[in-house]
């Protein structure tokens, strides 16, 4: 199974890319891994929410195939602790899919056409972050979930 993180807009921040740059190496070692970075929409701030929503849909939406599984990180999805998630990308590794997407929507979140495609909705927490941090976030849980399902010494109840 290959995992992909899809996100809208790159991060200036150096030292927030180091860190993400820094996970990405770590669970490439255990499986096949791509990140991919959807453009920011020109002139997207002087749009309405909606719309802009709607053209961020799209191109994420473009990314995919009919198989593929689609896993919104989103504040209203189930709340999972580490352990809980590392299961459930074991359970996406055992079900045969070929390719596994997490998403990471824009400022405003996703648009209704990615919500209607979406397979499953996962928060990362109650809290708000920023699309920017979530990117470092995301990938240290799914090093994490990686490490545990290796049974490595990374993670501690």
């Amino acid at each position: 199974m290959k995992t992909y993180l899809v996100m809208i807009g790159r991060t200036d921040n150096a030292w927030l890319n180091a860190g993400v740059e820094e996970y990405y190496k770590r669970i490439a070692r255990y499986a096949p891994f791509e990140p991919i970075v959807i453009q920011d929409i020109r002139r997207g701030a002087s749009m309405p929410e909606k719309v802009l929503k709607d053209k961020e849909g799209a191109l994420i939406l473009k990314q995919l195939s009919g198989g593929d599984i689609l896993v919104l990180l989103d504040e209203k999805g189930r709340q999972m602790s580490s352990r809980e998630f590392s299961v459930f990308v074991q359970k996406q590794m055992l079900a045969g899919i070929r390719r596994l997407f997490f998403i990471i929507g824009g400022a405003y979140g996703f648009s209704d056409a990615v919500y209607q495609r979406a397979d499953y909705q996962i928060s990362l927490s109650k809290m708000t972050y920023s699309h920017q941090m979530v990117r470092l976030i995301f990938a240290e849980q799914l090093y994490r979930a990686h490490s545990i399902l290796n049974n490595e010494p990374y993670h501690h109840d």
